[in-house]
């Protein structure tokens, strides 16, 4: 059994290509064989007609459970189906096991759609951190990892947000308003304003890898469910970027965040776009 940060570490360093392994197989086994190919009895919806989960998702979802398991003894796996089936097993994120966060098809509604903008994310934290994070984007060929201390990476090139460009609006990916509670949607309106340029969401981990990569200065979402965001984070903080929640505080895997928060290229874009939100409209 793993019993420490340190032999986690040695594990990443000799098992991270596994880990890949089973991403990869997990999307080639289970998600691209019904991509564009979805039947009707294959599609359900959860909380409501924006909240869909198909059985790409479960299968998916089970086929890295198993092999993710196998490859980390000791380790337990928190994955949105199994949740959603029973919430309590939310609870292990915060025990002191390694924890695999999954996430089999982030982005389900443009999967549905039969467009490419979904991932497999998958993160491993142990105490409320993550140490590593893999975001596979199987339709476009596409895979971002990054491991703590140690940078972030898409198809082995380096990553490196960088501050946003002098002079331009700042594009900002926000929460679909479907999600947002009143308080938070007026929080959203602050960034309604001169300078920044907001638009809704798609995946959020493929928002983060826009982020990791220089293409989106910030998001501003308004839930915090880990396998939406526990991947993306650690891919942007490896490539210079930081996040930042209304009360100024880091985000928190965990939970308790005040809500909204965000995530950006750099320091101060986060301070700028957290200041934003901690004023919504005048």
């Amino acid at each position: 059994m793993i019993v420490d940060t340190e032999t986690i570490d040695e594990f990443l360093a000799r098992r991270s290509a596994d880990v890949e392994e089973a991403v990869r197989a997990a999307a080639a086994a289970e998600i691209m064989p019904r991509f564009r190919r979805l039947a009707a009895h294959e599609i359900n919806q959860k909380a409501g007609p924006h909240d869909l989960v198909t059985d790409a998702d479960r299968l998916a979802e089970r086929y890295l459970t198993e092999t993710l398991g196998a490859l980390l003894p000791g380790s337990v796996v928190v994955g949105e189906e199994a949740v959603h089936a029973n919430p309590a097993t939310y609870e292990a994120i915060q025990g002191d096991a390694p924890v695999w966060i999954v996430d089999p098809v982030d982005g389900t509604r443009q999967f549905v759609r039969g467009e490419t903008g979904f991932c497999t994310l998958v993160a491993l934290a142990r105490g409320g951190v993550v140490l590593a994070s893999w975001t596979y984007a199987p339709a476009r060929g596409q895979l971002a990892v990054a491991v703590r201390g140690r940078g972030a990476f898409l198809d082995g090139e380096r990553l490196y947000a960088g501050p946003p460009a002098p002079g331009r609006d700042l594009e900002v990916a926000t929460s679909h308003p479907d999600y947002t509670t009143d308080e938070q949607k007026h929080a959203l309106l602050g960034l309604w304003t001169d300078g920044v340029a907001p638009r809704a969401c798609g995946s959020a981990g493929l928002e983060y890898l826009a982020i990791a990569r220089g293409e989106l200065d910030a998001t501003a979402f308004s839930w915090e469910a880990s396998w939406d965001h526990a991947a993306g984070i650690l891919l942007a903080e490896e490539a210079g970027g930081a996040h930042l929640t209304l009360s100024g505080e880091p985000f928190r895997i965990t939970g308790g965040n005040s809500l909204p928060f965000t995530t950006a290229r750099d320091e101060e874009t986060a301070r700028r776009v957290a200041a934003l939100l901690g004023q919504g409209p005048a």
